[in-house]
C-alpha cells in the first residue's frame, strides 16, 4: 500500500546531502518539523521549518536530552491508520499524523576514537535519536523510517515515482535496516561499557559489525561472502591497497593469519609467508632482504601463489625478489617509489601498505550455525619463570633467544605443529596433522627438501607434548639438537631418556599452543 508523505520530521547529527531532499519535499508540499542544528541548517538552505518546540508546545530541557521524547511526536508515530480507536484518540488529543522519520544518531563512535573521557561519551549516547528510530521501524505499515543519509537518494526517487507516496515494499526495507542500526548503535555502547569494566564474557554478548564491501566469493565461488569492520572506526581496515586486483575472501583470511604472526615479531625485520593460513616461512634477521630470503627459503614450492607480510619498508632489491616469484599480496610497512614501479609492473599483485596498522582486538571468535565461541587470545610466547630444562645438556643464551622464536612461531601453526628453525628462521613446518608424528615426518621431509644443509643443529618446537618417543626420535635422526615443547605427557620421562640417550637439549615450558 502506497502512503502519502505530509509531515516529516528530521533530527541529524550528519548534516550532510539534505539540500536534494528538501527539494523534493516542497514539491510534494511535505511539511518539515526540526529542531537545534537541524532546524538552523534546514532554514540556511532557505526551506520553511516548523521549530520542534513550537510543534510540540514543550522547550527542550536537560541540555537537550528531552526534546523529541513527547506524546504529541510518538503518538504521531506509533498510531495505527486504520485503527479506528487509535483514529479517535489522536483526533481527540488533535495530534497530526508523522508519516516519515529521518533520523542518524548522536555520533558516539566518533567520540570514543577522540576522546578518553567517560563523560563526554556518556553524554553522546543518544537516546531520543533511537527512540524514534524503534518506533517508526515497529509502524511501517504507516511511516517511513531513514537512517542513513546514502538512503536519501532512494527516497527522493520513491517519492517521485510515486507522486510524493512511499510503497510498503521500502517502507519493510527502511525498518530493517532501522532496526540493524539501532542494534548496531546499542552493541557498540555495551561493548564500550564491557571495555571500560574490563569484562571479557558478559552475560549476553554483542558483536557489531559495518559491511565494508560484498567479495566476489567466499572460500569457494559457490560460496557468498562480505566482509565486515567490527570497530569504532568501521569506514576502514587500518591498511591500504594501493595495486592489484580486489582482494578474495581467501585472501583476507591469509593476510589476517599473516598479520598476527608479524604482530608477534618484535625484535628484528620480521617477513610472514602464508599459504591457506598456515605460514609456510617466517624469518627474523637485521637485514630486512635477508629477512625476506630467508623466509622464502623455508619453502618456495608452498610459497607459489601466497601471501608474504614484512614489518618493514619494501625497497627495490627485495621489490625485484618479489618480482621473481608468483603471489596473491604483499603487504609491508611501505614501499619506496622505485619498489613501486617495480611491483605495479605485476598488474594482478595485490599492494597492501599496512604502515597504519595496529591490533587491538583481544578476543577470538568461532561460530557455529546457532552459537559461537568466544575465548581471550593466544598471546604468551614463553613464561620465562616456567622454562625447565629437563636434560643433561643445558641451551646456551642464544639457543634460549631462537627457542623462543621457534615458539612463537609454532603457537600460529594449524595442530599438530611442528616448527624446525635455525639462526631465526623456519627451516621446515608440519602442520595441521592428526598424528604428532606425521607432523614431524612432514617438517623434516621439508625441510631435508630445501634447507638440508641447515637441519643439524636446528631447534624443534611443538605445540604440545609428545605423547611417545617416536617423533622426537625423527627429529634427532634429522639433526635436530634442542627441542622444546610444554612437557605434561605420561610419557615424559620416555620422552626425556630418548633426549638425553641421543645428546640432545629439551625445554619443557609448561605451555601449551593447540591452534585448530
Amino acid at each position: 500500500m502506497n502512503l502519502k508523505v505530509k509531515n516529516a520530521l528530521i533530527s541529524v547529527s550528519n548534516k550532510e546531502n539534505l539540500f536534494s531532499l528538501l527539494k523534493t519535499f516542497k514539491k510534494f508540499n511535505i511539511n518539515i518539523i526540526s529542531s537545534g542544528g537541524t532546524y538552523a541548517a534546514i532554514k540556511k538552505l532557505g526551506f520553511k521549518c516548523t521549530e520542534l518546540s513550537k510543534y510540540t508546545g514543550f522547550k527542550e530541557m536537560l541540555d537537550g536530552r528531552v526534546k523529541t521524547l513527547h506524546p504529541k511526536i510518538h503518538a504521531g508515530i506509533l498510531h495505527d491508520r486504520q485503527n479506528k480507536k487509535h483514529k479517535s484518540e489522536m483526533s481527540k488529543q488533535n495530534f497530526p499524523s508523522i508519516d516519515l522519520i529521518i533520523v542518524n544518531f548522536y555520533p558516539f563512535q566518533k567520540i570514543v576514537l577522540n576522546t578518553k573521557s567517560p563523560k563526554e561519551i556518556i553524554e553522546n549516547i543518544d537516546i531520543g535519536g533511537p527512540t524514534m528510530v524503534r518506533a517508526a521501524a515497529k509502524n511501517f505499515k504507516n511511516v517511513t523510517i531513514v537512517t542513513n543519509v546514502s538512503d536519501y537518494s532512494l527516497l527522493v526517487k520513491e517519492l517521485k515515482t510515486f507522486n510524493g507516496k512511499t510503497s510498503l515494499k521500502f517502507r519493510e526495507l527502511m525498518s530493517s535496516k532501522a532496526f540493524g542500526l539501532t542494534a548496531y548503535y546499542d552493541a557498540m555502547i555495551a561493548n564500550w561499557f564491557n571495555k571500560k569494566l574490563n569484562i571479557k564474557f558478559p552475560e549476553r554478548k554483542t558483536i557489531f559489525g559495518r559491511k565494508f564491501q560484498n567479495l566476489r566469493y567466499g572460500e569457494n565461488p559457490h560460496q557468498q561472502s562480505s566482509i565486515y569492520i567490527n570497530d569504532y572506526d568501521d569506514k576502514n581496515l587500518k591498511f591500504d591497497q594501493i595495486h592489484g586486483k580486489e582482494l578474495s575472501f581467501n585472501n583476507y583470511n591469509d593476510m589476517f593469519a599473516s598479520l598476527i604472526i608479524l604482530n608477534s615479531l618484535k625484535k628484528n625485520s620480521g617477513t610472514v609467508i602464508i599459504k591457506h593460513a598456515n605460514p609456510c616461512g617466517v624469518s627474523e634477521n637485521k637485514v630486512p632482504f635477508l629477512s625476506f630470503k630467508n623466509a622464502y627459503a623455508s619453502d618456495p614450492i608452498s610459497a607459489f601463489g601466497g601471501v608474504i607480510a614484512c614489518n618493514y619498508k619494501i625497497n627495490r632489491k627485495i621489490a625485484n625478489e618479489i618480482r621473481k616469484n608468483f603471489l596473491e599480496v604483499i603487504l609491508a610497512k611501505g614501499f619506496d617509489k622505485e619498489s613501486l614501479k617495480i611491483l605495479r609492473s605485476k598488474k594482478n599483485l595485490r599492494i597492501i601498505d599496512i604502515s597504519n596498522f595496529k591490533m587491538e582486538n583481544l578476543t577470538s571468535i568461532k561460530s557455529f550455525d546457532g552459537s559461537f565461541l568466544v575465548q581471550t587470545k593466544d598471546n604468551i610466547v614463553i613464561d620465562k619463570k616456567k622454562l625447565k630444562c629437563v636434560t643433561k645438556l643445558k641451551p646456551t643464551k642464544k639457543e634460549l633467544a631462537e627457542i623462543q622464536f621457534a615458539f612463537n612461531i609454532c603457537k600460529h601453526v594449524k595442530s599438530n605443529a611442528i616448527v624446525l628453525c635455525n639462526d631465526f628462521s623456519t627451516i621446515g613446518i608440519g602442520a595441521g596433522q592428526p598424528s604428532r608424528l606425521d607432523s614431524c615426518k612432514i617438517a623434516v621431509q621439508k625441510a631435508k627438501r630445501f634447507q638440508s644443509s641447515k637441519i643439524k643443529y636446528s631447534i624443534a618446537a611443538s605445540d604440545a607434548f609428545f605423547p611417545f618417543a617416536d617423533g622426537i626420535n625423527t627429529l634427532i635422526r634429522a639433526g635436530v639438537k634442542v627441542i622444546v615443547q610444554p612437557g605434561g605427557s605420561i610419557r615424559d620421562q620416555e620422552v626425556i631418556n630418548a633426549a638425553n640417550k641421543a645428546k640432545i637439549k629439551m625445554i619443557f615450558t609448561g605451555i601449551r599452543h593447540f591452534n585448530h
